[in-house]
This record gives structure tokens, sequence and C-alpha cells, in this order.
């Protein structure tokens, strides 16, 4: 015996697909993105490979790649694991995570929200900078870390006077 004509009509459209968080174009959600950003910023100052943070929590660095990149979203337990292993509280995730970002939560999209643009112009989230701020701790003299401190700050443009 067959199942009843109306659970099997090929003409009956599929059910909706799960869009899994992402945003109504595809792309990653913002969220995502960030909490991503910040996996990769604490694992680069910790000077750990992507395959190394594979393996303390059990995925190839595929996967790892994947999550840093907002591609894969991080579950519960899984940011618990992380957090072990970066040595961070699970808040460390969310920090710095600006307005817009935040608004592209999945409970505050709808249909009509458009996308939000992700900060990739962030000079926190580029490898020189993480790179150059490990380099810098890693020089053991005060003094000559404090006159690279200087130099730096002499050669970089000058900021805008604060208006008052």
């Amino acid at each position: 015996m067959g199942l009843p004509q109306e659970l099997t009509d090929p003409n009956e459209a599929a059910p909706a697909r799960s869009t899994r968080g992402r945003m109504p174009s595809g792309k990653p959600n913002p969220v995502d993105v960030h909490v991503g950003g910040r996996v990769r910023l604490r694992r680069t100052l910790l000077g750990m490979s992507q395959e190394k943070l594979g393996e303390a929590i059990g995925l190839t660095f595929q996967q790892v790649q994947k999550y840093e990149r907002g591609a894969n979203r991080i579950g519960a337990s899984r940011l618990w694991d992380l957090s072990r292993v970066l040595d961070c509280p699970m808040s460390y995730f969310f920090e710095e995570m600006d307005a817009t970002t935040a608004s592209a939560s999945p409970r505050n999209l709808s249909v009509e929200t458009p996308d939000v643009e992700t900060r990739e112009s962030d000079p926190m989230t580029k490898r020189e900078t993480l790179e150059l701020v490990r380099a810098y701790y890693r020089i053991k003299d005060y003094h000559v870390r404090r006159r690279i401190y200087e130099l730096a700050k002499s050669l970089a443009s000058p900021e805008e006077p604060a208006e008052a």
C-alpha cells in the first residue's frame, strides 16, 4: 500500500529551504562574519595556525577557514570550545560589533531588510596589523619597543584635531 495521493503529488511545490541565517542575497550573515573575524584575530594574535586550532577542536583547517570567513555558522558548543582553546571569554567573539552588523541578526531580518556591507576596510582585521602587533610585543627591550612606537607615530600622517 502506497502513500496517500496528497503526499506524493509531483505538482506540489517543495517546502522552502532554510536559509540557515544567510542574507536574502545568499551572503553570510554579517554577525557570523564578525564572529569568524574575531576567531581569526584571536588565533593570529596567539600565533596559532588554522591547522593547530582545527586539531584542538576536532576540525579540519578547511572547516576553521569557513568559520573564520563566516561561511559556516558557529554553534554554541563549538564557540565554547573555541573560547577555551583560544583562552578568551565567549563574549570576546561579539566585542566591537557595530550597530549595523548587530542589526543583521537573523531575528531582525525580514524579506524587506537590505543586505548589510561588512567592514573589510577595518585595519584591525588585516593580517598585516596582527603580525605587526605580534612582532612588536616580541621585542623584549622596553626602551627599543618604545622607540619603535615613537618612530611609527612620527611617520604617520597627523590626525585631524578633535572638534571642541
